[in-house]
């Protein structure tokens, strides 16, 4: 199918969104909006997606979402974190932004120690595949920033706190 990448919906992050989704993806983006999501939904909404087969997530419907499965860096146990995500020609893009706070989140650091990983598309097992991630580097990191901080305005907010402190991570993930 076409608009599946290895079971993983492609999402072009230049396309126009609906009232509904600008509205959700606004209010998120304010101070408020950011730290309920941190704190509050991001901690449910694996499970929110596995019990519903993906039909209801944190997101609203606002932003596309799946679960990355991947190895803990240290542990190398089983690790799962839903994440919004974006698609560029045949890779899926997720950015490390952490909410921007100073430190890179830990599925970061566990896709850099194992870069084999699993993407579950709406959160549930036999919808979607297996990934290989690399961090992304100069104009094609660039670039790719870029594009999430247009489809995202809380990605601009999250550069300008890491300003200094960190460089926000994109990762490319192609299919195995």
């Amino acid at each position: 199918m076409a608009d599946l990448l290895n079971g993983i919906a492609r999402v072009d992050p230049t396309e126009r969104r609906t009232a509904w989704r600008r509205g959700v993806l606004r209010l998120a983006a304010t101070k408020p909006g950011t730290a309920f999501h941190r704190t509050v939904l991001a901690r449910i909404d694996a499970q929110l997606m596995r019990l519903t087969r993906g039909r209801v997530t944190a997101a609203l419907g606002a932003a596309p979402q799946l679960v990355l499965v991947t190895k803990g860096a240290k542990s190398g146990a089983r690790r799962e974190v839903p994440l919004s995500y974006f698609t560029d020609g045949d890779d899926v893009i997720l950015v490390a932004s952490s909410y921007g706070r100073s430190k890179h989140p830990s599925w970061y650091h566990n896709l850099v120690a194992h870069p084999e990983c699993e993407l579950l598309g709406s959160g549930v097992s036999g919808r979607g595949g297996r990934f290989v991630a690399r961090v992304t580097e100069g104009a094609d990191r660039d670039r790719l920033y870029a594009m999430a901080e247009g489809y995202y305005s809380g990605y601009s907010t999250y550069a300008a706190n890491t300003d200094g402190v960190r460089t926000i991570p994109v990762v490319r993930l192609t299919p195995a």
